[in-house]
């Protein structure tokens, strides 16, 4: 990251309200996974550690589609749009892992970019109305509980700090770069 971008670094506020507490906690871990997948070409998105066959660029567009599907589905009621309405998910639930390495680095970057992007105008229309993180997404389970905003964004933020900590050890072992934040 560059010296002035380093300076902008996300951080949630200290005494916040509990959405700008839990929308910081959440732009600072999509912060994290786009500089621990900056800078590196298309090896550099496939590399692994160890046994396991997890990569950068399979996990940017794995959040991707966790960006747009909790969003889609959970909040607005409705199947996520291109390109995971064409997966099988039932027959191949690792798809976007496993169809990364097909990807250049910019499609992977702006895939998940795009998603983001999204994810954020969702919620921001959602809290314009006033409702608070206490509103209830569209999504019904079998049980008739519908998540509230505070869920969605919670699941968010647990599903990236467990991959930012693989693309932790996956980066470092590609080039050595280590640290929680560029600042």
């Amino acid at each position: 990251m560059t010296e002035s971008a380093a300076e902008e670094w996300p951080e949630p506020p200290l005494a916040g309200t509990e959405a700008e507490a839990v929308l910081g906690a959440l732009e600072r871990q999509r912060a994290t996974l786009a500089w621990k997948t900056s800078g590196l070409d298309a090896d550099g998105l496939r590399a692994t550690v160890g046994a396991s066959s997890v990569t950068l660029g399979g996990l940017l567009k794995h959040l991707a589609h966790v960006e747009d599907s909790h969003f889609a589905r959970l909040w607005l009621g409705v199947p996520a749009g291109a390109p995971w309405n064409t997966v099988d998910w039932d027959n191949d639930p690792d798809w976007a892992y496993r169809t990364a390495a097909d990807d250049t680095p910019e499609h992977l970057r702006t895939l998940w970019r795009e998603a983001t992007a999204r994810s954020r105008a969702v919620v921001e229309e959602a809290l314009s109305t006033g409702g608070g993180l206490d509103q209830l997404g569209a999504y019904v389970t079998r049980s008739g509980e519908r998540p509230n905003l505070r869920r969605i964004l919670l699941d968010l933020v647990e599903e990236y700090a467990r991959h930012v900590g693989h693309a932790d050890l996956i980066r470092e072992s590609v080039d050595g770069l280590t640290g929680e934040d560029p600042g």
